[in-house]
């Protein structure tokens, strides 16, 4: 519950007064629950890419049945939900001390990243999920707002926190009042040889249509007369499509395909992918340290070299070492 004197006041014109974005920092919003079923899991690794030669991704009788380790990400969108739901409706989450509501129709996904803490289950049978997020700033940049923040997966029955997932959402023109600009960032920044490896995945007018089926239903991915009421030329990819595909160029190129070797893994959303673009993920291995390669990746749209992932940056347990997972 927020204070009175913590509430931003709307006024006449549209913007608000009472306004500090350093009440925010440290704001925990409210706890949902989350549970998923193995053919979310299989869905899911079909729509990032999953091809025949990883059928322990696809295949739930499979020896070796996993699931992609990114998977989470859309637990947040999904929650408890086997049907489709209202997006914007879900999006209005809880006010945050002194800061103004934010709008989501006018707000754009900026980073987002992971880290896994425990392989994730095939499925949430037996289990009490939630997702506990935790506001960690919001900053004033450009007349933006931009709120970053935390999301833990755990077991309300164990305790066990599965992964933690990061982001920064962008809320265009909600800001312009004074409030800090934030920490600088780390610049992942790809080395001047060529990469690593290279991974290609090609996008089809259905791609964004079958990747919402993983949680995602804001309807600019879908519906093209929404999106160009948006000033765009028609629906486009969603950022996580874009993301999730990449992270699996990434483990399949430079991990082997195997779940538990992803430790971390993030990037910042550059460009608008639209349906038929192919993406190129390019990969660097840039150092190891503690049984860690460390990985820079870029994500290009091949036909016109726009970059539609940057800052990417992963961490993949060496395959000769132990994973702690």
């Amino acid at each position: 519950m927020i204070a009175d004197k913590d509430r931003p006041v709307k006024r006449p014109d549209g913007r608000y007064d009472n306004v500090d974005f350093r009440k925010a920092a440290g704001f925990k919003l409210p706890t949902v629950k989350a549970s998923y079923l193995r053919r979310d899991v299989l869905l899911f690794a079909n729509a990032i890419g999953c091809i025949k030669d990883e059928l322990h991704f696809l295949y739930e009788l499979h020896p070796n049945f996993s699931c992609f380790p990114t998977f989470p990400i859309n637990l947040p969108f999904k929650q408890t939900d086997q049907d489709v739901y209202d997006f914007f409706k879900r999006a209005l989450v809880t006010d945050v001390p002194g800061v103004p509501s934010f709008d989501p129709k006018r707000s754009v996904d900026g980073e987002r990243g992971i880290e896994i803490l425990h392989p994730i289950p095939v499925s949430s049978e037996g289990l009490d999920l939630e997702i506990s997020p935790e506001i960690v700033g919001v900053y004033d940049k450009g007349g933006n707002m931009i709120q970053e923040m935390v999301q833990s997966m755990r077991d309300a029955k164990t305790g066990v926190v599965y992964a933690k997932m990061s982001s920064k959402a962008f809320g265009i023109g909600q800001g312009g009042y004074g409030g800090p600009r934030g920490p600088d960032t780390v610049s992942y920044t790809p080395p001047k040889r060529a990469p690593d490896a290279v991974h290609v995945f090609q996008t089809t007018p259905e791609t964004c249509l079958l990747y919402r089926l993983c949680g995602d239903y804001n309807p600019i991915h879908a519906d093209d007369k929404f999106a160009q009421e948006g000033g765009f030329k028609g629906a486009f990819l969603q950022g996580l499509g874009t993301w999730n595909i990449a992270a699996h160029g990434l483990l399949r190129e430079m991990g082997g395909s195997e779940a538990g070797r992803l430790k971390s893994y993030k990037a910042r959303f550059a460009n608008i992918v639209y349906p038929g673009d192919a993406l190129e993920t390019r990969m660097w291995r840039v150092g190891e340290k503690d049984g860690v390669e460390e990985v820079i990746f870029q994500t290009v749209v091949k036909s016109d070299g726009r970059v539609a992932l940057s800052n990417g940056f992963a961490e993949l347990w060496k395959k000769e070492g132990k994973s702690k997972l």
